[in-house]
C-alpha cells in the first residue's frame, strides 16, 4: 500500500500522458515548498515527496514489482511511458514529508505482538512515552482486516484501516475502532521505527526552510542554557556568560554570519533566543551547536558539558539526526 495524507489536493485528476513530471515537481517546489505527488492507475500506485531543494524518496507497486527509493523516483519521473496514471499533488507540512517519506523503509523493532500478552491501547500508551517517530502495523484476527496508527516524536498523526481503503486520517474514531476490534477479535502488532536522517535522494540537505520552527529555537535555547550553567558552575572567577559568547560570535562571524552580532539577527539574552536571519533551521543550529563545542573545548569543559547534555540530546534525538548534528565531535 502507498500511504501518503491525502488532505485536500492542491492539484487533481491530472494525467501523465500530458505532463512533464519533473517540471511539474520543480514548479511544486518552488510553489508549496514540501508535497507528495500520488500516481494511480488500474495496474500501479506510487509515489515521489520532495522539499523545496530536493526529491527526498518514492515508492512504486504494480502486479510485478515493489520498489522504492531512487529506483522508484527514477521510474515514476518517466511514468507517462510505462503508465496512464492519475496525478494528484498534496502540500504536507515541512515537519511531516519527512516522515513520510521515510514509512517505506522503517526499522522493524518490535515483531508478532499479540493481543494475548499486548494490549493495543497500551502499546500506543507505551510508544508515546518513548517518544516512537513510527508507526504500530496491526493485523485483526487472524488478519482479514489490518491497520496503521502513525506517531511522530510520541503523537499520533493519524490512522488507517483497511476498510477504509487505507487512506490515512486525522480523525481519532479509527484509531479507537482498531483498539475495539483487537479486543473483540484479537491480533498481531509490529511497531516499526523511522530513521529520519536517512532519508534523502541525493545528498543534497534534508532540510532547508526559511522561517524557523519553535523547535529549532526552543533547541538552542536550551543548549546555551545548559552550557551556561556548566561555564559558571565549573569557573572560579565570576564569568560574564553574554560576553564570552558575543565575544566567540564575533570570531566565528566568518563562518557564520548570520550568528555575527553586529549583524543584529541572532541574540542571546536571560536564556531566550531572538533571530531574524535568513537561513535554514538546519544551518541554524550547526552553527550554534559548533560555537559551543568550539567554546567549551576552549574553556577545557567540552566532557563536562556532554555529562549534562543526556537528557537533551535524548529528547531532541530526531531533530539532531535531521539537522546532521554531532556532538561528540569538534569541528574547528
Amino acid at each position: 500500500m502507498v500511504v501518503i495524507p491525502r488532505q485536500q489536493p492542491v492539484l487533481e485528476n491530472l494525467n501523465t500522458y500530458y505532463l512533464d513530471i519533473k517540471k511539474l515537481l520543480e514548479h511544486f517546489q518552488g510553489e508549496i515548498g514540501t508535497g507528495g505527488i500520488y500516481f494511480k492507475s488500474h495496474t500501479a500506485e506510487g509515489v515521489i515527496f520532495f522539499d523545496q531543494d530536493q526529491l527526498l524518496s518514492g515508492f512504486l507497486r504494480d502486479k510485478s514489482i515493489t520498489i522504492s527509493g531512487h529506483e522508484a523516483v527514477e521510474r515514476l519521473l518517466e511514468a507517462g511511458k510505462e503508465h496512464n496514471f492519475n496525478v494528484n499533488v498534496y502540500q504536507i507540512g515541512p515537519e511531516e514529508v519527512y516522515y513520510w517519506a521515510g514509512i517505506q523503509t522503517a526499522e522493524k523493532i518490535y515483531k508478532d505482538l499479540s493481543t494475548e500478552f499486548t494490549d493495543l491501547q497500551g502499546l500506543i500508551k507505551k510508544m508515546s512515552s518513548e517518544k516512537l517517530t513510527g508507526y504500530i502495523d496491526i493485523s485483526i484476527g487472524s488478519g482479514e482486516q489490518s491497520g496503521l496508527i502513525f506517531l511522530i516524536n510520541g503523537k499520533i498523526k493519524g490512522s488507517s484501516c483497511s476498510w477504509g481503503n487505507g487512506t490515512p486520517s486525522p480523525a481519532s474514531e479509527p484509531q479507537q475502532l482498531l483498539v475495539q476490534k483487537t479486543k473483540q477479535l484479537g491480533g498481531t502488532f509490529n511497531v516499526c521505527r523511522i530513521q529520519l536522517k536517512n532519508i534523502h535522494y541525493d545528498s543534497a540537505p534534508v532540510i532547508e526552510m526559511d522561517e524557523h520552527s519553535e523547535t529549532a529555537i526552543v533547541m538552542m535555547e536550551v543548549l546555551l542554557g545548559i552550557f551556561e550553567a556548566v561555564v559558571l558552575e565549573n569557573t572560579k572567577k565570576k564569568t560574564d556568560f553574554q560576553k564570552l559568547l558575543k565575544q566567540n560570535l564575533i570570531e566565528n562571524a566568518d563562518r557564520f554570519a548570520f550568528l555575527d552580532p553586529f549583524a543584529g539577527e541572532f541574540e542571546y539574552s536571560e536564556q531566550k533566543i531572538t533571530f531574524s536571519g535568513q537561513v535554514s533551521d538546519r544551518d541554524l543550529v550547526q552553527g550554534v551547536v559548533a560555537v559551543v563545542k568550539e567554546m567549551a573545548h576552549d574553556l577545557g569543559l567540552f566532557s563536562a558539558l556532554l555529562q549534562n547534555l543526556d537528557v537533551w540530546s535524548e529528547e531532541y534525538a530526531d531533530e539532531l539526526a535531521v539537522y546532521d548534528v554531532n556532538l561528540t565531535e569538534i569541528d574547528i
